[in-house]
């Protein structure tokens, strides 16, 4: 017989996992808007932005997708009050990690966007982080399963 949490979350966590699901849905549109991006999308955009989006390698935008389809899952498996939350968080931090080591590292997005371009990678990273860790709470207080 599968063992099913009898502590009852605080309201708290129930705001909290859906208001990351409804983050993770945000990133979820915008894999979809870049990888999906038609040609009269691109046109519009400045040249230097165009020359990012065009010369994205295969492998970040695939982390780009496991990051945020694996989050979106994460927070379903959340709301579900299921532990498998975070292996999916984890797995969605590893997307994030190689897609920020992409996007900060590899390609110009930094001398295109300036510093300020940093700022959303950053905020991505500590949400990734905290979901993690405030899985890792919800099993500890035995609020999933």
């Amino acid at each position: 017989m599968k063992e099913i949490s009898t502590n009852k979350p605080p309201m708290s966590f129930w705001i909290i996992s859906i208001l990351a699901f409804i983050w993770n849905i945000m990133g979820v549109l915008a894999y979809i808007g870049q990888a999906y991006m038609t040609e009269a999308d691109l046109a519009v955009l400045p040249e230097a932005e165009q020359a990012l989006y065009t010369n994205v390698p295969a492998w970040a935008t695939a982390a780009f997708a496991i990051a945020v389809f694996a989050g979106t899952l994460g927070c379903l498996f959340l709301i579900l009050r299921k532990k498998w939350a975070k292996n999916l968080f984890f797995l969605s931090f590893v997307g994030v990690i190689v897609q920020m080591v992409y996007n900060l590292f590899i390609s110009k997005a930094m001398e295109v966007y300036g510093p300020g371009g940093a700022i959303m990678p950053i905020m991505i990273l500590i949400i990734a982080v905290f979901l993690i860790w405030y899985t890792n709470k919800s099993i500890y207080k035995n609020w999933i399963s």
